[in-house]
């Protein structure tokens, strides 16, 4: 099933969390998802806050960085939402970025093997086990939740690289790409990710959420365009500017490259982060349907 989600950017300020949640919630969004960038506010807390507000709508974390965090606090966070919010929590995990990992002192010297030993010792913990581990990273004596849910969620790796890509397909359920991804970067990423998942023996294709940089409104060509220019990589052709109609279109294509769920990013210069996200869910979602 193809799915179309929306970003609550970090630039929203906590207190507008609200207002946010009943944007997604009545508009008829399918998932919203929120950032932990630094050094703004924690996921965790945002996630909370928008999923004891709503009923219907999912909240995805996109993503935590691994660096950041000790796993089994991770644990013990994700669990608490999935037992409170069974079937609507979509956590995902990153390496960070590594300037501001560097910051906070919590840069490693193999992001790589840092994001498998956490996805690893999480999956096990969210299962119910006891986890007792010995990695470059990641130390656990016999840790268990005493609280695990009853079904733990999908865990979500965000990758670039080919060898992120390949690791996300073997440990990760699904993996989400970057607003920098073009159709054939897609094309591609999906490619690797599926190698991933057949080296480790797992079944089924890979999943794929892709983020799409969007802009609508007056002037939406001009802030695409000054919001690719600010973020050195950003191809001109990943990302849509214009009305629900033309950004539909651009949702089918990015379906058709192999993305499962499309997440339409707001750029930074919008005017009105919180009514983009009802724009997306009233206007652009029932021309998918």
């Amino acid at each position: 099933m193809t799915v179309l989600g929306a970003v609550c950017l970090p630039q929203v300020p906590p207190e507008r969390l609200a207002e946010v949640a009943a944007a997604a919630e009545d508009s008829g969004l399918d998932e919203l998802w929120v950032w932990e960038d630094c050094f703004w506010s924690g996921s965790a807390v945002a996630a909370a806050t928008l999923l004891a507000r709503t009923e219907r709508v999912r909240v995805g974390i996109g993503v935590m960085p691994v660096p950041l965090r000790n796993v089994a606090l991770t644990a013990m966070e994700v669990a608490a939402l999935a037992r409170m919010h069974p079937g609507r929590v979509v956590p995902g995990f990153g390496h960070g970025v590594q300037d501001w990992m560097g910051q906070v002192g919590a840069r490693v010297d193999s992001p790589l093997t840092l994001l498998r030993e956490q996805l690893t010792a999480l999956r096990a913990l969210l299962n119910g086990e006891k986890v007792t581990v010995t990695g470059r990273y990641v130390h656990l004596d016999e840790v268990a939740l005493d609280w695990p849910p009853a079904t733990p969620p999908q865990l979500v790796a965000a990758a670039t690289g080919p060898k992120t890509l390949r690791l996300s397909g073997a440990i990760a359920d699904a993996t989400i790409l970057t607003a920098r991804t073009s159709p054939e970067e897609l094309r591609r990423a999906r490619e690797l990710v599926a190698e991933g998942r057949a080296k480790a023996g797992l079944p089924g294709p890979p999943r794929i959420i892709a983020n799409l940089l969007t802009t609508t409104g007056p002037g939406a060509p001009e802030r695409l365009a000054a919001a690719q220019q600010a973020n050195s990589g950003h191809p001109p052709e990943a990302g849509v500017a214009g009305d629900a109609p033309a950004i539909a279109d651009a949702v089918r294509r990015w379906w058709g490259s192999g993305a499962d769920t499309v997440i339409l990013e707001p750029a930074e210069n919008d005017p009105d982060p919180v009514g983009f996200i009802r724009f997306v869910g009233e206007q652009v979602r029932p021309l998918l349907n």
